[in-house]
């Protein structure tokens, strides 16, 4: 077998892997259960590839995100590597086809959602898998103590027990100490082992600007701060808002949301990432599996539901490590419209039993039926069919998929595709007793490999072009070959999906604990203060917060955050600035005092010194002289 550099030379074009990357391989080479955490744009693909490259056999990766999978799996088959996806927007026949290919294909890499891991088809093609490799891609979603939990991540020992000799590799962006501990024991791992790279990104400017004219301030960093950007918006209407806003003052700026079709964001997407539009407008929709190196600045409009989230898309500036700024701008109502945010994505049971029923019966499904089937699913079509609140159905499913009822996938487009279900004497035996078909039968065979094997994407467009034909013509006969179970047709879509984990339950009977209710909705509550202390402090370095909130505690102020910047304005150390402006907030805290006694209270320093301190904090809007000429602290921000 090639040497690890030698594949990563020949794949991926690169002399030397980046820090840790090496590390981590060798651990999994090794055979050791691993736990890898390295930052947004830290290159995690490639350690679970490279050692499968190097490793006989399949490498199986769990992944909770079908686009990321999709971009992954193209990516492969782009450099010449065998590998494949199974997702829960696939149906039946495409699954059982995709197993027979890992199985006897001479696949390396077989994708695979976490709800389809527990999927009898599955576990009953598993044991004729030469797998080698267990990867779990966003290894963060099994732990309840995370942001993002997904319970069929908890089934994933149950797959160990069926791979016993079989390491697993574990990736994860974002992992605070007590996700990183549940990780390594709900994974079974035979020993800690992690793997950490700091979190610190030392090109990267964090700040927190207070500015009740949002959009002003915008065209101001756009016109001071040169290069590419993307910028966060809490709902569709404002990217849309403030795309418009920024191309009205001569910014070329485009936007983006999950609710524009799938060729749309294709387009928008390729036209930022080729420099032809220089600030993209985004919901979160925006940059999960985008690695475009040279953006410049990342702004939030909106305060982020938690830290992990925002770390993750503030990091996606500076990928090339030259310097890059994330901005986070907040107004005076902004930290209202956060806990109303928060109290809103945690629906009463009554009302997350009323929308199973909904969707139920909006998929027409009886009691007992429909376990593991997969739907298009269109929520405003729901809503508007029952009357619901958007808002409320979407937060309602979140909870539904978090006891394990359902599964829900993003939007992704998924092309057309066919598989030929005959073999070639018996279709050759059909197009001669049907020849309305031959026309479009042979310029299938000629046009596309693998239809007998695979699900191969096809563009009933260009097939209308080379017939010279309508393309409802062809969609109709596709149809038609379907029908007479010649071929499986699977028309595109770019609709999510719903998966019904159990057979559809009596709604009044869903058991929802309220303890888990409880703790979820404690734990979402804590990483919301966290937002609210890093959007609030004035005295602590943001890079410091953020890295604290991950575990690492002993690091310095960067030196160039907002905060920092401001510090570095009064001539003292970190350290002494420090000290002075917590014994002066301590103080005010208890009681207001005048400026001789808070001189005497400050005897152990320099006046000069104190004065600085006093200065940047009146500056600040954080104390104010009285009345009664004392020191007291600002309660109005």
């Amino acid at each position: 077998m090639p040497s690890i550099h030698q594949i990563l030379k020949k794949y991926w074009g690169f002399d030397n892997f980046r820090p840790l990357q090496e590390d981590i391989i060798v651990s999994t080479l090794n055979k050791n259960d691993t736990l890898a955490l390295l930052p947004t744009g830290g290159g995690k693909s490639i350690c679970f590839q490279v050692p499968a490259l190097a490793m006989e056999g399949l490498c199986l990766v769990v992944s909770p995100l079908i686009a990321l999978m999709k971009d992954q799996v193209e990516n492969l088959q782009k450099k010449g590597i065998k590998a494949i996806a199974i997702t829960s927007a696939m149906s039946f026949k495409e699954i059982d086809t995709a197993l027979n290919n890992a199985i006897y294909g001479n696949f390396k890499f077989l994708y695979i959602s976490p709800e389809r891991l527990h999927n009898e088809l599955f576990l009953a093609r598993l044991s004729k898998m030469k797998v080698s490799l267990l990867a779990i891609d966003e290894a963060h979603c099994i732990s309840q103590w995370g942001y993002d939990f997904r319970p069929s991540y908890l089934r994933i020992a149950e797959i160990r027990e069926k791979l016993p000799d079989v390491p697993v590799l574990a990736l994860t962006a974002t992992a605070t100490p007590e996700v990183v501990k549940d990780i390594q024991q709900k994974l079974n791992f035979k020993k800690e082992n992690v793997l950490q790279k700091s979190f610190e990104r030392k090109n990267l400017a964090y700040m927190v600007l207070y500015e009740e004219d949002k959009l002003n301030r915008l065209i101001k960093i756009c016109n001071k701060i040169q290069g590419t950007a993307v910028i966060y918006a809490r709902n569709r209407k404002k990217t849309q808002e403030i795309a418009l806003f920024l191309r009205k003052n001569n910014i070329s700026a485009d936007f983006y949301h999950a609710g524009l079709s799938a060729l749309e964001r294709n387009k928008k997407q390729e036209e930022w990432i080729n420099n032809r539009t220089r600030v993209m407008v985004a919901t979160n929709a925006f940059g999960m599996g985008i690695d475009k190196p040279d953006v410049r600045f990342v702004i939030h409009m909106d305060l982020p539901d938690n830290l992990e989230a925002y770390f993750q898309e503030a990091g996606r500036g500076g990928r090339d490590e030259k310097k890059a700024f994330a901005i986070l701008l907040y107004a005076q109502n902004d930290q209202l419209e956060l806990k109303r945010n928060f109290e809103n994505s945690f629906p009463t049971i009554e009302l997350i039993r009323n929308t199973y029923q909904a969707i139920s019966n909006f998929f027409q499904l009886a009691i007992g039926a429909g376990e593991g089937i997969s739907f298009d699913f269109d929520i405003h079509e729901l809503c508007t069919r029952y009357n619901l609140n958007p808002l409320t159905v979407f937060n309602s499913l979140k909870f539904l998929e978090r006891e394990g009822y359902i599964a829900m996938s993003e939007s992704v487009y998924h092309s057309s595709k066919i598989h030929i279900n005959v073999n070639k004497e018996d279709l050759y035996r059909f197009e001669v007793s049907n020849p309305v078909y031959e026309p479009i039968i042979k310029l299938l065979l000629r046009s596309y490999g693998g239809l007998f094997d695979y699900y191969v994407p096809v563009n009933e467009q260009e097939i209308a072009k080379r017939l010279k034909t309508e393309k409802t013509f062809v969609v109709k006969q596709l149809h038609e070959l379907k029908k007479l179970d010649i071929i499986d047709y699977i028309e595109n879509t770019d609709l999510p999906k719903i998966l019904f984990l159990q057979e559809r339950k009596d709604a009044t009977k869903l058991k929802i604990s309220a303890e888990n209710y409880a703790q979820l909705k404690e734990r979402a509550k804590k990483r919301m203060d966290w937002v609210l202390h890093y959007t609030e402090s004035r005295h602590l370095c943001r890079s410091r917060i953020l890295l604290s909130y991950f575990g690492e505690n002993n690091t310095n102020d960067c030196g160039q955050c907002d905060v920092c910047i401001e510090k570095k304005k009064s001539g003292l150390t970190p350290q002494i600035f420090e000290e002075i402006y917590l014994k002066v907030s301590e103080l005010l805290y208890r009681i207001n005092v005048t400026p001789s006694e808070l001189k005497e209270q400050l005897s152990n320093y320099s006046e000069s010194d104190y004065l600085k301190v006093l200065q940047y904090m009146i500056e600040q809007s954080q104390i104010v002289l009285n009345k009664e000429g004392k020191y007291q602290l600002n309660k109005i921000k």
